[in-house]
């Protein structure tokens, strides 16, 4: 069970980390309604600093072993994948191809999976 539940935190980091990636490209930060108005490189340093921090924490954590991150990510994901079905029909939001709804609808399936196995498994 445990390689099963590694292969799946994997797979949703590598989503998470993609979707971040797919994000950028398409300014994500337009969404944000303190973001918006910002000049363009402000938004985008505005946006993608805080990931080198929120990547940093997740990396010291799972270096620690804590299984404590495995759960904030999981929750993480999944409500992240509600907050981009309620902004669907933003006009800004141009994460609506098919590979952009893939990464994000995949790495919340994943991670309600990985959830519920973990809770199954402790």
């Amino acid at each position: 069970m445990s390689l099963l539940l590694n292969g799946l935190f994997a797979l949703e980091l590598a989503l998470l980390l993609t979707h971040e990636m797919d994000a950028v490209g398409q300014k994500e930060w337009k969404l944000f309604i303190f973001l918006e108005d910002l000049p363009q490189q402000t938004a985008y340093w505005v946006f993608t600093l805080p990931h080198i921090v929120l990547y940093a924490l997740v990396l010291f954590f799972l270096l620690l072993k804590s299984t404590i991150i495995l759960y904030v990510v999981d929750l993480f994901l999944i409500c992240h994948l509600l907050l981009h079905y309620f902004f669907r029909k933003h006009p800004e939001n141009h994460l609506t191809g098919f590979w952009s709804k893939l990464i994000i609808n995949f790495a919340g399936i994943i991670a309600g999976i990985h959830l519920i196995l973990m809770m199954i498994a402790h």
